[in-house]
């Protein structure tokens, strides 16, 4: 009797398999395939060779296509490259900030894997776990959920405080490795500080190691809805200026998440593709502080009830924010804004730097009648989900609503009719490019639209911002008497000195001017705002000859202090995947007013291809000055 065949060595062909799965940057010594595409293994028998005919062996590996993207340049963009841009700012000036996501780095995978094994999940029932990380819909709640740490030892603490003393201000990352090494490093104690932006990168950096295609998506005016009725309530004084939301309801003026791309086969046809998946502890789903995933689709189709989360994604694009004038202790209600949430939702573009607007992917042109019919579905939904049983929300944020727009709104008392006109216009003006260090210019327009003489006092004001809507004390008012002739249009003139905001300044730099008129011997009242984004020099990166993979190369980083005083505790951060094995810091200390400076760093790139160098310059005045770089790393002269 033929004696069976028996395996002496398996050859796994790590380096042959790891490099056409494109995981050959990862390990050439491990092997490490993606689901849904085939590969090769070497078995040697004892004894005897394998008999066609006779023998017959049986190999299973079950890995399905439930993330395959049919795009080549997609699968580059958005599982294997390993540097991006994540877009803030404000709707009217959109900064990309260049981010390090290095899921390819060393360490990185095994410290994905000991985040799946930290869970919940796994703690709670490790078998049924294991058992369940071949689901993409699964595995992404799992990692949304460990991204923060509200409910675990997850990778990061969030901070809106903007006291971030024991910790890093979240405006000072540049990338996720250092992010994930500590939290390896530290026995998995959560790092501090994280905010949406940083949440998202991590949770990309995550999501792109597993071998699922994911970016990152920055949508500005973004809604926060506690109360699930679609309606973002803001309070204003007579001023004009945003009071504390006793609801919870905000609108941050950005918001980064997630979007996986996965099949969904716990959804009806058509519901696959793009996940909204947003890391950043804001409401729970399912008790856990996590949201998806949610799709894209269903969003855009206000499908609510589709899980998950899809009702609080909707609201994020959305919802319509209502105004309230709070004055001698009462509320009224002044006007319904449809227009306000959901702006110039932004991506990194496929194999570019430019951004993508991927606005039309969640939501139909806004004011249309599909819209409004999507909207009104919605809306509908979830009343019928309120009448089965009560709403909770558990809203970790007490923060106001910024108007985040420059548009004049009539507050025409009770309430606005179609057949209400507009009289009289305001509209802010900047004269100059709103630079940090430098005096704010700009004006005030009014425009008499009538044929009446008109008599207005406008209350001006200025405050800053936090980027999640949070506003800070006024710190400039100013008042304006302009009397109107029919069909004038008049100038107001106004000026912040840098010395009177410097101080009151966040993180974000953002400040809020704003102004309310009042029509004499009218109910009438017009309110303005603008938000004004202040803005650094970037630092300059030059690569100082060419870039050959394991030779020395050479790279000056200049930089400048932008104010007119001296600043201390300078900081530059340097870091790209592939060219540094970890983040370069180095010291710079104090800089005089307006000095430029420059330093040559050395290092030797050791992996091929397009790279980038992330730079940024943080003190005791700034923390954020950013830069970076793109470089292609060659194999030889």
């Amino acid at each position: 009797m033929e004696q069976g065949l028996e395996v002496a060595l398996t050859d796994l062909q790590s380096s042959w398999n790891n490099v056409r799965h494109h995981t050959e940057e990862i390990s050439s010594d491990r092997l490490l395939v993606r689901r849904g595409q085939a590969f090769n293994i070497t078995l040697y028998f004892r004894k005897r060779g394998f008999q066609p005919g006779l023998d017959n062996i049986i190999f299973v590996a079950e890995t399905g296509d439930s993330v395959y993207l049919d795009s080549e340049p997609q699968r580059q963009e958005y599982v294997v490259n390993d540097y991006g841009f994540i877009y803030q700012g404000n709707k009217n000036w959109i900064r990309p900030c260049p981010w390090n996501y290095g899921q390819f780095e060393e360490n990185i995978i095994d410290i994905c894997l000991e985040l799946l094994d930290k869970s919940l999940n796994f703690q709670i029932d490790p078998a049924t776990d294991c058992a369940l990380r071949g689901s993409p819909v699964y595995i992404s709640r799992v990692v949304c959920a460990m991204i923060n740490s509200n409910d675990d030892n997850g990778v990061l603490n969030g901070n809106w405080s903007e006291s971030y003393l024991d910790g890093i201000n979240p405006a000072e990352w540049t990338g996720s490795v250092a992010i994930l090494k500590q939290w390896h490093a530290t026995g998995c104690q959560p790092v501090r500080y994280g905010q949406c932006w940083v949440f998202a990168a991590i949770m990309c950096t995550v999501m792109r190691c597993l071998g699922i295609p994911t970016r990152v998506i920055t949508n500005f005016d973004s809604g926060h809805d506690t109360d699930g009725n679609l309606i973002i309530d803001e309070y204003y004084d007579s001023t004009g200026r945003i009071l504390e939301n006793k609801k919870k309801d905000t609108v941050w003026n950005f918001h980064v998440w997630n979007e996986c791309w996965m099949a969904r086969k716990d959804l009806p046809p058509g519901y696959g593709g793009w996940q909204v998946l947003d890391a950043t502890p804001q409401e729970t789903s399912n008790g856990l502080y996590c949201c998806g995933p949610a799709s894209v689709r269903a969003i855009k189709e206000g499908e609510v009830d589709l899980n998950y989360d899809t009702a609080f994604a909707f609201s994020m694009v959305n919802a319509d924010c209502m105004s309230w004038l709070v004055y001698g202790g009462k509320e009224q209600k002044i006007h319904r804004d449809t227009n306000t949430v959901g702006n110039f939702i932004s991506t990194k573009s496929i194999q570019s730097d430019e951004r993508d607007d991927v606005t039309e992917n969640y939501k139909y042109i806004e004011g249309s009648p599909q819209e409004r019919l999507v909207f009104m579905r919605a809306l509908q939904k979830l009343k019928a989900r309120r009448s089965e049983g009560p709403h909770k929300a558990d809203s970790q944020h007490s923060t106001p609503v910024p108007l985040n727009r420059d548009s004049p709104r009539s507050l025409h008392m009770p309430s606005l009719q179609p057949s209400d006109i507009v009289q009289v216009s305001l509209k802010f003006q900047l004269l100059d490019p709103p630079n940090m260090g430098q005096d704010i210019r700009f004006v005030l327009l009014a425009l008499n639209m009538s044929l009446q003489f008109k008599d207005l006092k406008v209350n001006l004001s200025a405050q800053s911002l936090l980027h999640d809507g949070s506003p800070l004390p006024p710190f400039w008012q100013d008042t304006a008497f302009i009397t109107l002739s029919p069909e004038e249009a008049k100038t107001h003139s106004c000026r912040i000195p840098y010395s009177q905001y410097s101080q009151y300044l966040s993180t974000d730099k953002l400040i809020r001017i704003s102004a309310l008129g009042e029509e004499k011997n009218s109910p009438e009242k017009i309110l303005v705002d603008k938000i004004i984004t202040l803005a650094y020099p970037g630092i300059m990166i030059n690569v100082l000859g060419a870039a050959i993979v394991n030779q020395p190369l050479s790279i000056q980083v200049l930089f400048s202090n932008p104010l007119s005083e001296h600043v201390a505790d300078c900081v530059l951060t340097v870091e790209g995947s592939g060219l540094f094995k970890k983040q370069q810091r180095v010291l710079i200390g104090v800089l005089k007013p307006q000095h430029r400076a420059s330093i040559t760093l050395e290092t030797v790139p050791f992996k091929t291809g397009q790279r980038q160098i992330q730079a940024n310059l943080r003190s005791n005045k700034f923390k954020d000055i950013k830069g970076y770089k793109n470089v292609y790393v060659d194999l030889r002269l």
